[in-house]
């Protein structure tokens, strides 16, 4: 598995072992393949609202881990080659293929936007540019303490 950056997830990619819930509609039928980028809850939470006011569904499912007070975003395969998002981490599945769980795949975590109300993956540079946008305006909101 390849890790890049800066901070380690919380969340593995594995997610054997969750029975289905109902109240998170239809799920993939096929394993998919993905990548994981995990960010600090705050730039996450403010990158979230960035990607939900913008054209489109530009936002896929997102994890958010109180334990760790992070969020992960699930992106397309191959992300992780060239993440170098300063602050956040981009873990790959190995080309594992996993279905996409009704249930969060780490106790203690939740779905922020669970799977079937978003799209199936986030496209990484939208969310890339969101991720800066969030920084800067973090930066800026914490620059006027």
């Amino acid at each position: 598995m390849e890790t890049s950056q800066s901070i380690d997830p919380c969340m593995p990619p594995s997610t054997a072992g969750h029975p289905p819930r109902p109240e998170y509609g239809a799920l993939p039928a096929v394993p998919a393949l993905w990548d994981l980028v995990t960010v600090p809850a705050r730039q996450g939470l403010e990158a979230v609202d960035i990607l939900r006011r913008g054209a489109g569904d530009a936002v896929g499912p997102v994890l958010h881990d109180g334990g760790c007070d992070t969020l992960g975003f699930l992106v397309p395969p191959g992300t992780a080659a060239g993440w170098d998002v300063p602050g956040s981490t981009c873990t790959e599945t190995d080309g594992r293929g996993f279905t996409l769980p009704p249930l969060p795949p780490v106790e203690g975590s939740g779905w922020l936007l669970p799977p079937g109300e978003a799209d199936l993956a986030t496209d990484p540079a939208v969310l890339r540019a969101a991720l800066g946008e969030a920084a800067r305006m973090i930066e800026a909101a914490d620059s006027c303490r």
